[in-house]
This record gives structure tokens, sequence and C-alpha cells, in this order.
């Protein structure tokens, strides 16, 4: 048996034709996302691995065994729901507003410029139809987004370390914007007049009514997955 305690993301530093020759292990993601587990490579070789926790296999990340074997991890195909905007009325915003109700479930989803993927749901797969999003059940690798506060997430094949801002992540947006404009300007004409505050030509952060969107729920608006609306033409799937 081999014992694993080493990975390398995506295989960073080796030569390719080390990566060609290495043995591999195919992994779906309710395995890879376990930071301790056992498995059999390509070789017939067992695999005792014993990662850092929460640090999850990515499919192309190398593990290192002590003896320094390498093996190369591959995301096996898994049954996952591929979401995707209308063909015909959709547009990108689609997508984003299916990710953010998702993403309020705090599901697992991968995210791809023209599709998402999440694990098999029934009651999540109706809640995105009656958004008018394209729901279909396939046999493709699951890579979901990895925590914003570490670890890395590949799609493509390409390797993102994120940054960590720490527990309260305040970013150094205080957003006490006082503002404070004096607006007396004295002028020598024996005249006084006061100033309206200038309207920001931005949002600032602060709490100004929005206009209501048009045709389908807006952004964030939370009744979208709760009743059907009518689209205007070019808005939403159009039913």
């Amino acid at each position: 048996m081999l014992t694993i305690h080493k990975l390398l993301p995506q295989g960073q530093g080796l030569a390719k034709v080390l990566l060609q020759r290495a043995a591999t292990v195919e992994l779906d993601w309710d395995v890879r996302q376990k930071s301790r587990f056992a498995a059999t490579d390509s070789q017939g070789r067992e695999l005792a691995i014993f990662l850092p926790r929460g640090q999850a296999v990515r499919g192309g990340d190398v593990l290192v065994a002590e003896d320094g074997s390498l093996i190369r991890a591959i995301a096996a195909p898994q049954r996952v729901l591929k979401i995707t905007a209308c063909a015909t009325n959709g547009t990108a915003f689609d997508l984003v507003r299916a990710a953010y109700h998702l993403g309020n479930r705090h599901v697992p989803i991968e995210l791809q410029p023209d599709h998402l993927k999440i694990e098999p749901d029934h009651v999540l797969a109706d809640m995105l139809r009656s958004l008018h999003m394209t729901v279909v059940a396939a046999d493709l690798p699951f890579e979901p987004e990895g925590g914003a506060y570490g670890g890395h997430v590949t799609h493509d094949g390409h390797s993102h370390h994120h940054h960590s801002h720490g527990a309260g992540h305040a970013h150094g947006h205080e957003h006490a914007h006082s503002h404070s404009h004096s607006h007396s300007h004295s002028h020598n004409h024996n005249h006084s007049h006061d100033h309206a505050p200038a309207q920001p030509a931005g949002g600032c952060g602060h709490a100004h009514a929005q206009p209501k969107a048009q045709g389908a729920c807006g952004a964030g608006c939370g009744h979208c997955d709760h009743h059907d609306h009518a689209h205007h033409p070019g808005q939403g799937c159009g039913g």
C-alpha cells in the first residue's frame, strides 16, 4: 500500500513527461472532497491518502506517495444536472440569477461561462425550470467552486489560488462616507441659496430606491422560485 500525504496542484513543477508516465486514479467528487480516503490506482496499487483537513483533490492534481511515486488524479464522470439559459430567449443574466438562487441554498456548484453544474436534486431542478432555465441530467466530471478563503479551484486545467481576507473580510470598505459638503457658499451678492446634495454618479453602498426590473423578476427578488411570471419579448425564456 502506498501512503500519500502530499499533493501538487495540477502537477505544478513537474516535467510533462513525468505527468504522462504517472499512474492515475479516477475519483468522483464525493471522494475527492475528502482529505482522507482509500483508492486503487491504474496499476492496481492500493492508496491510503492522508491530506491536510479541508484539502480537496481536483482533476489534474498529482498525489505524491512517501516512496516518491506519482499518481495523477482524474475527475471521474458522475451524474450531474447541467444548467443552461434558454437557447431561444435566454441571456447571460439568467445564468447569473440561477447561480444566485443556488448559492442561497448552499449547494456545491460548478461555474462555467455558459453553464452551471450541480449534483442531482429534483427540488432544485424544479426551481431552476421555474426560472426558465434548461436543466439536463448528464454524466460529466464535477468540479464545484471551492471556498473563497483557501484551496484551489480548477476549471479547464487552470489552477487558481485564492487569497484569504480573514474571518471578517472587511476588504477595507467601511462605507462610512461622511460626505460633509458645506454648501453655505457665502457670496458677496447679498443673496444666499441652499444647494440640494448632488446624487452620486454610481452606487455608493447606501440604500437608494431602485427601479423595478422589467419582465422577469429582478436579481435577488427572492420570489422567482415561488411563482410563474411572464416575460416581455427578448427577456427570459418565454415560458
